[in-house]
């Protein structure tokens, strides 16, 4: 799957390769980090609508290009044009249909978490069954030191589902961005490994899950997804309140130029 001709000047891509029973998705923006624009979400959903209609899959890798980010979360460009804080509701919604999508696909996902996975894309390398970092690499949601918005109830329970309430409180509250390293002993990492054998370890990965019964991965993650499908708050109105700020519009025009926000709380 190649980006169209027309597609936009800086736009990037997200682009599908089948290997025998093998998908692997790439984040193609390497110049801003692969951080997503409206075009690659698109892409994404694409790429997720290709596996579900190739049944011999038995895995889909997800992994940025360029080997410095995985994904740094969305092209903070998309936000200069927000208006009210129903902009960002419907933003949040955008978001959470393109993790839900992930997280419905119906084979074992592994992201392969290089640089930085922050923002959404630490909530895509999150929709993840497992990842697998490199030394080094660095998660986090540092939107109370950069944006002044907020995430959506459903990628903040699943954050909280798989990281724990203590660490997502970090990395929203004290807007930290802690290295695989960190968060290895807790679980949330399959594995870490240096960059010279992240190859190999993608590799075991994948080979460990061919070589289990394929229907019951199926049954059992479709299962863990229902349980995790409990009824969420509706908080549109905290979304209305985050994104709706003069906050949040000091921190876009501050991200743009490399300065730290300063905040008014109004």
């Amino acid at each position: 799957m190649s980006a169209p001709a027309s597609r936009p000047d800086n736009a990037g891509q997200v682009t599908l390769s089948i290997n025998d029973d093998i998908a692997t998705i790439v984040f193609d923006r390497p110049e801003a980090r692969n951080a997503m624009t409206w075009t690659m979400y698109q892409d994404l959903a694409a790429a997720i609508g290709r596996i579900r209609d190739i049944p011999s899959l038995r895995v889909a890798v997800l992994r940025g290009a360029g080997g410095k980010a995985f994904v740094a979360g969305t092209d903070i460009t998309r936000f200069r044009d927000f208006r009210s804080g129903e902009d960002g509701v419907a933003y949040e919604e955008k978001i959470d249909s393109a993790i839900a999508a992930l997280d419905s696909i119906p084979v074992p996902t592994v992201a392969v978490v290089e640089g930085y996975a922050v923002g959404g894309g630490l909530a895509i390398a999150n929709a993840c069954d497992l990842r697998i970092a490199a030394t080094g690499a660095r998660f986090g949601v540092p939107i109370a030191r950069t944006l002044g918005n907020c995430l959506s109830a459903a990628n903040l329970a699943r954050l909280t589902r798989t990281l724990g309430p203590s660490w997502v409180r970090r990395m929203l509250l004290l807007a930290e961005m802690p290295p695989a390293e960190d968060l290895a002993p807790t679980g949330y990492l399959a594995a870490v490994v240096p960059p010279e054998q992240l190859e190999e370890q993608i590799a075991k990965t994948c080979r460990r899950l061919r070589e289990h019964a394929p229907v019951t991965l199926a049954v059992t993650r479709e299962t863990l997804r229902r349980l995790e499908r409990r009824t969420l708050p509706d908080i549109s109105d905290l979304i209305r309140t985050a994104y709706g700020s003069a906050d949040f519009h000091r921190g876009v025009s501050a991200f743009g130029t490399g300065q730290a926000a300063q905040w008014q709380g109004n």
